[in-house]
Parts: C-alpha cells; structure tokens; sequence
C-alpha cells in the first residue's frame, strides 16, 4: 500500500458513498463555507492592495518622487538651485513649478481651483501628466495666450471645452493682511486631461510656469521644484539629504508623505478586514468539527475494529487530521479559484451593479478613485489558504481525539 495508512482511510471515509444524508449536507456546507470565505478575503484583499497600488502610481506619476521647497515661500534663483541639486548622483531630472489657488468662474458655474505653472519640456521629465493628454498638447502651452488645461471633471462642471474662455478669480492681499478686491484673469482652455484620480480631475488647472508668475505676480520665483530620483524607494532618505545640503530655509517632501494618512488607513484597514474575513472561514471550519463528530460517532464500529487490529490511537488521530485537512483543502483550493476569478472581474461586476441598482457604488467625490482596481498577490494568497488550513486542522482535533479514545471492547460490545 503506497499511501499512509491514515490517509488512505480518510480518503475512503470521504469517497465512500455514506448513509446519513444529512451528513453528508453537513460536509458539502463546510466545504462551501471554507471557500466563500476564503474567495471574499482574497478578493477584498486584491481590492485593497489595486487601491494602494493605484494610488501610488497616480501620486508618482503626478507629483514626481519627491519636492524640494522653501520655508520662505518662493525660491528666487532657480537656475543656481538646478545646477546645485543636479550634481547628485541620485538626482535624474527636476522640474520648476508655480502653484497658487484661485476660484474658476463660467456662465454663473464656480469652482475653487488649485493653478499649476509648468515647464512643458522639464515637467515630462519628473512627472506623467503628458501621457494623460494627446500627444504634443503639453508642449503646445502657449504662456502668452494663457492656455490652460482643466481636469475633466473641473471641465464638466464648468462646461468648458476646448477653446472656450474661462475667469480666473484670482485674491489680493494689502501688506498688512488685509483682503483687497481681486481680480479677474481671462483664461484660454487648450484641452483636458483625465488621470481617475478626484483630488487632480476635479481641482487641477495646468498652465505655462511663465503665463503662473504673471498672473500671481511672482516675477522669475517658482514655488518649488519636482525632483526624480534613480529610485522611488531611495526618496525618503535622499531628498531629505539634498534639502539639509541646500540650507536651513530648504526642505524636502517625498511621496511617502504626499498622502501619509491614506497609506496608514488602507494598511490598518487591511489587517482589520483579514481579521474579520478569517471569522467566517472560522464559522465553516466549525461546520468541518460538528461534521467530524457525526463520522466518528456514525464509524464508533469501524474504529473499534481498526483498534482491535493494531491500529494506535495516534494513527486514529493522524485519519481525522488528515479527513478535516482534505475537506479544508478543497474548500481552500475553490475560494483560490473564486478569489482570483473575482478579483480579476473586480471592475465588471461593480458596472453591473451599478447599473443593476441605478447607485454609484464608487463616488469619485469621495474615494481617491472612480474605478476599481484589483492586485493580486502571492503573499495574501499563501496567508489566506494558510490560515484556512490551520483553522481546518484546528477545528478537527478534538473530533480526532475523542475518536481516538474510543474503548474497543466498549464500542463493539454495544454495537
């Protein structure tokens, strides 16, 4: 016999056509609880690690891997800092840019905005607005027309196209504080630009970093500058380096700190989320001890003989290991198949819902996306089949060691 001797009785305990029906419900249910949970764990998993992915990728593809500013507000002499900061090693491209907040105004619509002045030929360098847009309208800027390029949902809710003319309400301020009248700045719409990121589509105006100094009054001084380095995982430690190397009134703000409180939440919430997940597989892996019990009290007589013939009461204990394993091993295995199946179809059956229902289950005004993404990892798939199968084997040891218990002589006798 080439198998184990307890693994090769639970198989035929499992394959065996059995006579209690409902026991055999009792196995199928344990079997389909282990799977859905662990198919709805996968996937909320998948969601999560898409969102942190996505936004990631969205925060480094719009705001470079780390900014070097000034605690004065404005950096004059940007040239002399380009050739300072370049000088690094690990610096690989930078980027000037101005940024102010102004209100957007068009046929009685108005929106408060955040203004952006960029260097066309720099800007693609550090950052990927550019692919967002059809090609050559970056560089096509023209700061003395004073294009800009809108978000598309700041677009839509201004209803402004291409061409059209749009007011910039732009605040002025006495130097003592106080608020004077502002004034309005006719503005040209070159085109619009989608990244599926709210906080960019729904505030952002891009426009010419020459046509940004005039209209803010700022003469050749820039807000900051963009910086790329060789590696996103080095920006921490290195932009933090070339700040404190430029001078006390410079510092540094990398990617990780663009949207710090995000990250924290989704990873606390990540853990939460396994927690409770891992509570239904737990449910169902209490389904395989109450399905346990039932075996060994339905094969009390069977046991007695395997006893009288020599078996040990550890083999006893390894056959009812080995049954709930198997049964939490095929449940693994099919929530492995339904998990990565629904993770893929993640997006589709948030569209159908969506239209099922006639709700937004997704509001971009809310959540940092207006689409789901999905990531699946080998990590989260090796913790979840894992924690399945030791719940599995968990719920199955006392089955095992009441079976093992069982008296011989006592159980044939009343057999």
């Amino acid at each position: 016999m080439f198998q184990p001797f307890p693994l090769f009785i639970a198989l035929r305990y499992i394959t065996t056509k059995r006579s209690n029906r409902f026991a055999s419900f009792v196995t199928f249910v344990s079997i389909a609880g282990i799977a859905l949970g662990v198919g709805a764990l996968i996937i909320v998993l998948s969601v999560m690690n898409g969102f942190e992915r996505e936004v990631v990728r969205h925060v480094l593809g719009m705001s470079s891997h780390a900014v070097l500013l000034s605690d004065s507000g404005l950096i004059a002499d940007w040239p002399a800092l380009e050739r300072r900061v370049m000088a690094d090693p690990r610096v690989v491209a930078l980027s000037p840019y101005v940024r102010a907040s102004g209100m957007l105004t068009r046929k009685g619509k108005v929106t408060g905005t955040i203004i952006e002045g960029i260097d066309p030929e720099l800007e693609s360098a550090v950052t990927d607005l550019a692919s967002y847009l059809p090609p050559g309208l970056l560089q096509s800027l023209d700061a003395n027309r004073g294009d800009v390029l809108l978000g598309d949902s700041l677009a839509k809710k201004l209803a402004a196209q291409a061409g059209d003319q749009v007011t910039l309400v732009v605040p002025q301020w006495d130097e003592q504080g106080r608020a004077l009248a502002p004034r309005y700045e006719r503005l040209r719409v070159a085109g619009s630009f989608h990244t599926g990121m709210h906080q960019y589509d729904a505030r952002l105006v891009v426009t010419h970093i020459d046509h940004a100094r005039r209209l803010f009054h700022l003469g050749s001084g820039i807000s900051g500058v963009r910086t790329r380095l060789k590696d996103p995982a080095i920006a921490p430690q290195a932009a933090s380096e070339i700040a404190k190397q430029l001078g006390a009134d410079f510092r540094a703000v990398d990617w990780t700190q663009y949207e710090r409180n995000f990250f924290l939440a989704l990873k606390s919430q990540k853990h939460i989320m396994f927690v409770i997940l891992v509570l239904i597989i737990a449910v169902a892996a209490f389904n395989i001890a109450a399905n346990m019990i039932m075996i060994v009290t339905e094969k009390t007589r069977d046991i007695a003989i395997l006893r009288t013939v020599g078996t040990t009461r550890t083999q006893i204990v390894g056959l009812f290991l080995a049954q709930g394993l198997m049964l939490g091993t095929v449940g693994a295995l099919l929530g492995l198949g339904l998990g990565a199946w629904g993770a893929a179809e993640s997006q589709t059956a948030m569209k159908f819902l969506e239209g099922l229902f006639g709700i937004d289950l997704l509001n971009s005004d809310v959540y940092f996306l207006d689409y789901l993404p999905a990531d699946l990892r080998g990590a989260d798939l090796v913790a979840v089949v894992g924690a399945s199968l030791f719940l599995s084997l968990l719920a199955t040891v006392y089955p095992a060691l009441r079976a093992a218990a069982i008296a011989p002589a006592r159980a044939v006798h009343f057999e």
